[in-house]
């Protein structure tokens, strides 16, 4: 762990040698250009180090400053195991913590069954890296939007009392969208961020779905989930449910109490009667509510889009506050569905899509080994492959050649169209979410200076209003950071 004796040694340094020469000129705000940063970067490598690096190999003008998060994905080093990158201290902190980087102000936090205090991170000691950041970045003509996500620990005391329960009635390692608690203590975390600093925006990302995805396990990786933990079935989403008047709660435990069986069967290789497809869609028929429960989850995660969304404004109506789209919606032809970005887009200044081609083939391949034990397992894995190339307009390397190759460009330019023309009429910008370094296995794909670049130029030819660099600067190699500043100064945005 690191103090904030060790930040400003380190800030001294790096601000004397930034002292001998003139601090790089301000890159112009005409286009949005944003990196994910976590404050271990600023910490190991002082604050005008860091943004003299950002600003020269990137060309941003943005920082998406990650404040709140308990998950490695946006915070601390590169991931233990993965390969250093080439700047930062060439270690792992394997000591890491996660929580609010930011100091926290209990005074904006009310009937959240935790202590606000509680979600404080230790680790870099009292070090406000949003007070250590955002003037220094001012002073270079940065924007900073802070950047918060849906990933938590479960050992703080009374969550609890904040998560969801699963089908047989077990805390599951989420937290429910629509408990009150989890819902104050973002409206909480919103007002504290938008009156305590002078930020240009904030930006929160959930990447989950609702009971029908974690039973299907329709996400990379998925092939691991446990039908069983297929949630909320709380005592909040009940009472939700009833108040609605639309639900049989019953029925819908029902429903998923046999989806589970389905899927367990599945992945034993059982294959039922009438094949996996029909089976599925009979059980869906016989019980509607499963799809309805789905529809419900979904719904609550809008309602608090909608909230954050309203409290920042109220507060600061000219904060920019917006939404990370989960990459799952590349794959998964039931995520994409709720994805309606006309529906997101009242609550919605701006929308980041994840379309990280480089993983995306490793992530593709793995989605596809999920789905084919269970819903498409009728299908060859290629056959399954071409199934969503088709529905989701993909036209892509095989399923044996997408770990090794990643997507390709014509993946970002397709995505960055499809969601620019699906927010078509409305306010909110399209920023599409390009991957840099992004970890892969051993043998699949890497990212690469020409492969960056040329996602960027396939992102701003698509329509982009501006890109995201991600998923953390503490992950990427500097060649590769470059290739997307030579994108950006190549089309003259900087």
């Amino acid at each position: 762990m690191h103090n904030r004796r060790d930040f400003l040694r380190a800030s001294a340094s790096t601000a004397a040698a930034a002292s001998l020469s003139a601090a790089p000129a301000p890159v112009p705000a005409k286009t949005m250009v944003g990196i994910q940063v976590g404050a271990v970067s600023f910490v190991d490598e002082g604050t005008p180090k860091a943004l003299d690096i950002l600003q020269q190999r990137g060309a941003v003008n943005t920082l998406f400053l990650a404040t709140f998060t308990y998950g490695r994905g946006i915070a601390g080093r590169q991931v233990p195991g993965q390969p250093l990158p080439d700047h930062g201290r060439q270690e792992y902190d394997l000591d890491f913590h996660g929580g609010n980087y930011g100091t926290v102000h209990p005074q904006y936090y009310h009937d959240t069954a935790i202590k606000p205090e509680d979600t404080r991170a230790p680790d870099h000691g009292n070090l406000d890296i949003i007070a250590e950041v955002l003037p220094q970045a001012k002073q270079r003509g940065m924007k900073t939007i802070l950047w918060t996500e849906d990933v938590w620990r479960y050992d703080i005391p009374n969550i609890v009392k904040l998560q969801e329960v699963d089908l047989h009635g077990r805390p599951a390692r989420r937290l429910c969208v629509n408990n009150p608690y989890h819902r104050n203590f973002l409206l909480g975390l919103v007002e504290d961020y938008a009156r305590s600093y002078d930020i240009d925006g904030i930006m929160w990302g959930s990447e989950r779905h609702g009971a029908l995805g974690i039973a299907l396990g329709s996400n990379h990786g998925g092939r691991g989930s446990d039908p069983a933990s297929a949630s909320c079935f709380c005592e909040h989403c009940e009472k939700k449910a009833r108040a609605l008047g639309q639900f049989q709660f019953e029925r819908v435990r029902q429903g998923y109490l046999e989806l589970e069986k389905f899927v367990r069967a599945g992945r034993a290789g059982q294959r039922p009667v009438d094949g996996y497809y029909v089976s599925f869609w009979r059980l869906l028929m016989r019980y509607p509510e499963i799809l309805a429960w789905e529809q419900f989850w979904h719904d609550g995660l809008r309602e608090i889009y909608s909230a954050m969304h309203a409290r920042a404004h109220q507060i600061k109506p000219g904060l920019q506050v917006g939404w990370h789209i989960w990459h799952n919606n590349s794959f998964s032809p039931f995520y994409r569905a709720q994805q309606d970005l006309k529906t997101i887009a009242p609550s919605s200044d701006f929308l980041k899509m994840v379309i990280y081609h480089n993983c995306g083939g490793e992530r593709m391949a793995s989605y596809i080994d999920s789905v084919t034990a269970n819903l498409y397992g009728d299908l060859p894995k290629q056959d399954a492959l071409e199934f969503h190339y088709h529905v989701l307009n993909a036209r892509e390397r095989s399923y044996e050649q997408i770990p090794f190759t990643g997507l390709s460009a014509d993946y970002v330019l397709r995505e960055t169209q499809r969601a620019v023309l699906g927010a078509a009429g409305t306010s909110t910008l399209i920023w599409p979410g390009i991957d840099i370094d992004i970890p892969t296995g051993d043998s699949h794909s890497k990212s690469t200076p020409k492969g960056t670049k040329d996602a960027v130029l396939a992102a701003f030819k698509g329509g982009a209003h501006g890109v995201i660099l991600s998923r953390k600067y503490s992950e990427m190699k500097l060649a590769n950071l470059s290739g997307a500043g030579d994108a950006i100064r190549e089309l003259k945005l900087a």
